[in-house]
């Protein structure tokens, strides 16, 4: 039988059911390919999780997205969500950072920046030599800690970057590639040769493209939480969704890939033209093969994901203390806290706490404190209220705590990170139809994810139409 001969179960094989694997699929079926998503789990989203408890709306892991691109709308608009959108709220604009055990309101002015005391004088006045600073060799490879001293200054990346880092990554600006974990900034200083004179310049490239920038974009999420966005997807007719199907071995088939699952009622085998692999990188070990896998193994294994807890206070009065009127705050490492950081979740968006009400959901772990991660759930209350007393003098004990722990959270794009990716781009090249994505690759947030599934898909189409 020629390779057009060929029979198939189906067109594409998508395994695992994160909102990479489910935004892919959902495109290909658009195209009008067959698709079979297969998910080891027994629930789809992957690090996206929400639910409700004694009138509190708690989400798992991401909390929200920026509206940067308008390939979100079009997404929203196909499944029938445009209508449950919901923006975060005017005053989610306070964003706090602490310094010496205050909370300081993030400058998001020139004004403000001068009034703010989250930098002294020196600090304000090392920003304005930014432009006199001269860009890094093109062959370049620094750190986000190493680019930003160089370039704003070491009180800027102490009480600014760092902490931001702590609530993106969960990561420490010392271990990340510049390039990779931030490339537009990096493209500031590469394309116009500074941050400040890139931003203003960028700005009239985003216009006529229709793209936000991260920093003035607006967060939204759903009415009943991201769980909208999943359960969307996942009840797609166009795409068949297979939960609790453990890939365990993948191999070649003809011109295609033939896969084994372990299900709960035994082995379950699967044809496929093209496979996209959508798995966490620590999850390819698993997966026996005959095929040339070695490279992109060794390469996945050396990215590290640090442990994460979230610890969810829910309180059904206001508990006295600070008025959490904003986003939420951040710590910087040199402020020695066990936490990272706290979202002022019903201050976000509407119905996450019973009216008159307050919800708090707090991270502990990271690249920063791993080891705080894994302490009992009564440490981890009593660390994160302990926290909590001396910043937002909230001593009231909770009605509602959620613990939700994440053994590996978010990807660390980490200096070599390019050379990891490379590596991927290889093993794709040796064995035509396989395609190896997540967040590891492109980008850690639900909006990156979203965007580079369209781009996959596009890859995938092209290939199953050389044409």
């Amino acid at each position: 039988m020629t390779a057009q001969q060929q029979v198939f179960d189906t067109d594409v094989a998508v395994v695992g059911a994160g909102i990479t694997g489910l935004t892919a699929a959902h495109h290909l079926a658009r195209q009008g390919f067959g698709v079979v998503v297969a998910e080891a789990d027994t629930r789809a989203g992957g690090a996206i999780g929400t639910t409700r408890a004694g009138g509190f709306l708690i989400e798992h892991g991401p909390n929200s997205l920026l509206d940067t691109n308008p390939s979100l709308h079009q997404l929203f608009g196909e499944l029938g969500l445009a209508e449950h959108m919901v923006y975060a709220s005017y005053q989610a604009r306070n964003r706090y950072i602490v310094r010496d055990n205050r909370l300081h309101a993030l400058p998001m002015s020139p004004p403000a920046l001068i009034r703010s005391r989250l930098l002294s004088r020196r600090g304000k006045l090392r920003l304005l030599a930014e432009p006199l600073v001269r860009r890094a060799p093109a062959d370049a490879e620094e750190t986000l800690a190493e680019f930003v001293e160089r370039r704003l200054g070491r009180e800027f990346l102490d009480y600014a970057i760092d902490a931001f880092v702590a609530g993106v990554y969960a990561g420490v600006p010392h271990r990340l590639s510049v390039r990779d974990a931030f490339p537009k900034l990096h493209r500031l200083e590469e394309r116009y040769g500074g941050v400040f004179k890139g931003a203003i310049l960028g700005r009239r490239e985003r216009r006529r493209s229709g793209q936000q920038a991260k920093q003035s974009a607006r967060m939204f999420s759903f009415r009943e939480g991201l769980q909208t966005l999943v359960d969307a997807l996942a009840a797609e007719r166009g795409a068949a969704l297979r939960l609790g199907h453990r890939l365990t071995r993948l191999e070649r088939h003809g011109s295609g890939y033939r896969l084994e699952f372990a299900t709960a009622g035994g082995r379950q085998d699967l044809s496929a033209r093209v496979v996209l692999m959508a798995i966490p990188a620590h999850g390819y070990p698993q997966v026996q093969s005959e095929l040339d896998l070695d490279q992109a193994r060794q390469s996945l294994a050396r990215i590290e994901a640090p442990p994460v807890s979230m610890v969810f206070l829910g309180y059904r009065q206001q508990p006295a203390g600070h008025a959490l009127d904003g986003f939420g705050f951040l710590i910087p490492t040199c402020e020695h806290r066990r936490i990272l950081g706290t979202l002022f979740s019903s201050s976000l968006f509407p119905d996450r706490a019973p009216a008159g009400g307050a919800a708090l959901t707090t991270f502990v772990g990271g690249m920063r404190q791993p080891e705080l991660a894994g302490q009992s759930d009564e440490d981890l209350l009593a660390l994160v209220r302990h926290d909590l007393a001396d910043l937002l003098q909230i001593t009231a004990p909770p009605d509602e705590v959620v613990i939700r722990r994440w053994q590996r959270a978010i990807p660390q794009y980490q200096i070599g990170h390019r050379a990891l990716m490379a590596a991927l781009e290889q093993t794709e090249a040796r064995h035509p139809g396989l395609f190896l994505h997540g967040n590891f690759r492109g980008g850690i947030s639900v909006g990156d994810c979203i965007e580079q599934s369209g781009h996959i898909a596009a890859r995938l189409g092209a290939h199953l139409r050389p044409t």
